[in-house]
């Protein structure tokens, strides 16, 4: 948490130093600072997926951790269950994965789901 605090902070500081740059340096770091943020602001997801039948929600967030950036998932199906799947792992693409086996697997063991539904969707 606060290293995503001091990573805010820089690029905040950035911003509002860009202005006192001399004017023909302004326009370059309005364009590194565009970049940054968008970058950063892509760090964060959040959306909805379909799961045997019911509509889920899911949100991604980073975490750094030992200098290392790690993407934390969590998942859970309003109107179905109050059940909640969650992971950390250093891959964006696949934290989404991760969550929603996490989610399965708690499904199956509270009873939600049979096994041959579990079994099926986790080997898709």
């Amino acid at each position: 948490m606060r290293q995503c605090v001091l990573l805010v902070s820089v690029l905040v500081v950035g911003v509002l130093l860009a202005p006192f740059a001399p004017q023909c340096h302004a326009q370059g770091w309005e364009t590194l600072v565009a970049g940054v943020s968008s970058q950063l602001v892509s760090l964060w997801h959040q959306g909805e997926l379909e799961l045997m039948g019911h509509y889920c929600n899911f949100q991604v967030k980073p975490k750094i951790r030992r200098w290392q950036l790690y993407f934390v998932g969590s998942m859970w199906c309003p109107g179905w269950t109050n059940i909640r799947g969650s992971a950390q792992t250093s891959s964006r693409s696949g934290v989404v994965g991760k969550t929603t086996t996490d989610f399965v697997r708690k499904a199956f063991r509270a009873g939600l789901i049979t096994q041959q539904d579990a079994q099926e969707w986790l080997d898709n």
